[in-house]
């Protein structure tokens, strides 16, 4: 569901929460076990979107299917505003609690996904961005799909994205640049 830049502008000026999956989103979707430790992948550039975004005034939260201590750490190293793993339910419902929360509606939401089990938030959020290596079906319901591949910079290419469309990135370029 492609939108044209100024309809894709237009959506992104209302986002107040930035939503994402976890793994394939934030990571390249590849776990390292052994001897009792997990291991992730996280992009320091992603991170410092999402913080650019916080410090604007944004709400972030990160939704996940699956437990991970290594999901647990970064998102404390980030200060994400709202952490939600889960073994059984479905994202929506914890997209939703995480609304509620911060007091927005769907139009006002930006997910990112990648897989099957991100469908549902995709189809309702105000702005659905996959990212390059997602599964056809999520791509399809997009309204952007990232150039950058999951956990390689692509939820940063979105912050960056939200930032520009809401006039906060020349300020924030410019603060950085004395």
């Amino acid at each position: 569901m492609s939108l044209s830049k100024a309809a894709q502008r237009k959506r992104l000026q209302a986002i107040r929460l930035f939503l994402c999956d976890v793994d394939g989103v934030l990571t390249d979707g590849a776990i390292i076990m052994g001897q009792g430790v997990e291991l992730k992948r996280f992009s320091i550039q992603d991170g410092l979107g999402l913080r650019l975004l916080q410090k604007e005034g944004l709400k972030v939260g990160w939704i996940s299917n699956r437990p991970s201590t290594s999901t647990i750490e970064r998102a404390k190293d980030l200060k994400v505003d709202y952490l939600h793993q889960q073994k059984a339910g479905t994202k929506t419902q914890a997209a939703e609690d995480m609304m509620k929360q911060a007091g927005v509606t769907w139009e006002q939401v930006c997910y990112m996904g990648d897989d099957i089990v991100d469908l549902a938030v995709l189809k309702r959020a105000g702005f659905a961005a996959a990212v390059a290596n997602a599964i056809a079906e999520a791509k399809d319901v997009a309204h952007y799909v990232t150039k950058a591949p999951g956990g390689d910079g692509a939820v940063r290419e979105v912050c960056e994205m939200i930032l520009k469309a809401q006039g906060h990135w020349k300020p924030l370029v410019e603060e950085y640049s004395r």
